[in-house]
């Protein structure tokens, strides 16, 4: 399985587990076989969740959903007028840091425009990080994958929690590094650290932040473990389905917060159809190739093939999407949260431009941000929905 960063929207994943766990399950007749788990950002949180929990029974779809319902974005993100004046200070906090450096202290974050210490304590709690590297020794789990770009390079470091500790088959891509270890609430906090709105992390002597500003659906370190059928859940509709460009304004362009959110689209949810697209024509061409020189084909080449780190295969996938446009949910749960102009400044300018059934300039960057229950209750419920009209789809994909 693997799983999309996308702060708030990440209750749309919780929603699908629901169904997989609380529903599918019970109709095959047996748990579901989740050989490797990779997530990015709050898709990280997840992976971690299920490989943590994997020794439980059911309910644990039910607990996932309620820890989003609970929660209430004054509580979770606390915003108030006087941090709006202090944004610039939090962002850069030059001196404060300069100092901690020089008198040989590495603070454990770095910037970061808002308060996320609450949101810390929640995916502390939530996960039994313990139970991952018990559930991997036992082999109810292959590996847990959490990707995170380390700030110095630039490279994307996959955490990984793995029984396996040779990787044969792993990139040679210098940008993307392995690194086995056990997993903790850091390795997940780092892969959620939204650039510039979420403090950068410190792992042992080197910080790190959001792993979606490379590999946000991070598809490839699956693949590189030895997947033969892929279950992607994505955070955004598919190509073509939003045309939201038409229902912007050149107003709209004024907006730092539409600025923004788009800026986010950009760097953390365009990179999944691209992978998609690459490994659906190898299997194309691996199908070509076995019509046109039998079925042997992928033997020999791979006999005839000398740099081949792991061998060539067709693998299946199944992408489960939002059917609805996640901005225009957020802005219409917004205009209905009981004194939302009262909960945060920033849904009080939200509120200013919102109209029924219209993104907002603000949209994207609100449905990223909503860390609410009024939010993401119905939010985890169209991705349970959107999992549920693909029962045959998913049933035949966990049947051997």
């Amino acid at each position: 399985m693997v799983f999309s960063g996308g702060g708030a929207r990440g209750a749309y994943e919780a929603g699908v587990i629901r169904y997989l766990l609380e529903e599918l399950a019970p109709r095959l007749g047996h748990p579901l076989a989740m050989d490797v788990l990779c997530g990015t950002s709050v898709g990280a949180i997840h992976a971690c969740y299920l490989a943590g929990t994997a020794d439980e029974g059911p309910g644990r779809g039910d607990r996932l959903v309620d820890f989003w319902r609970r929660m209430r974005v004054q509580e979770v993100l606390p915003f108030s007028t006087r941090d709006v004046l202090g944004l610039a200070r939090r962002l850069f906090g030059m001196r404060r840091i300069q100092e901690a450096f020089r008198g040989g202290r590495a603070p454990e974050r770095l910037y970061g425009l808002l308060d996320t210490r609450a949101l810390e304590r929640l995916v502390v709690n939530a996960v039994p990080w313990l139970s991952i590297h018990k559930n991997v020794t036992a082999g109810r789990v292959g590996a847990v994958c959490v990707p995170a770009t380390e700030i110095a390079t630039g490279r994307v470091v996959v955490f990984m929690d793995t029984a396996d500790r040779e990787l044969p088959g792993w990139s040679r891509d210098p940008l993307l590094v392995p690194r086995i270890t056990r997993l903790r609430p850091t390795h997940a906090l780092a892969s959620a650290a939204i650039p510039l709105l979420f403090p950068v992390v410190r792992i042992a002597s080197t910080y790190y932040g959001d792993g979606g500003l490379r590999l946000n659906t991070p598809l490839s370190p699956a693949l590189r473990l030895g997947a033969e059928r892929v279950l992607v859940v994505a955070l955004r509709m598919s190509p073509g389905a939003s045309h939201t460009t038409a229902t912007h304004t050149v107003e709209d362009y004024a907006s730092p917060a539409f600025l923004f959110g788009k800026v986010l689209n950009s760097l953390m949810l365009d990179h999944l159809d691209t992978d998609l697209a690459r490994m659906r024509d190898m299997n194309e061409l691996i199908r070509d190739g076995e019509r046109a020189f039998g079925p042997d084909f992928l033997q020999r080449l791979g006999a005839a093939s000398e740099h081949v780190r792991e061998p060539r295969r067709v693998i299946e996938e199944l992408v489960i999407r939002p059917s609805a446009d996640l901005g225009v949910l957020a802005g219409t749960v917004l205009q209905d949260l009981p004194d939302a102009a009262l909960r945060s400044p920033f849904f009080r300018l939200a509120l200013r431009n919102l109209e029924p059934g219209r993104r907002s300039a603000e949209a994207d960057l609100l449905s990223y941000l909503l860390f609410d229950g009024e939010f993401l209750e119905p939010l985890a419920e169209l991705g349970y929905r959107d999992a549920r009209a693909k029962e045959e789809e998913l049933a035949k994909f966990f049947t051997d």
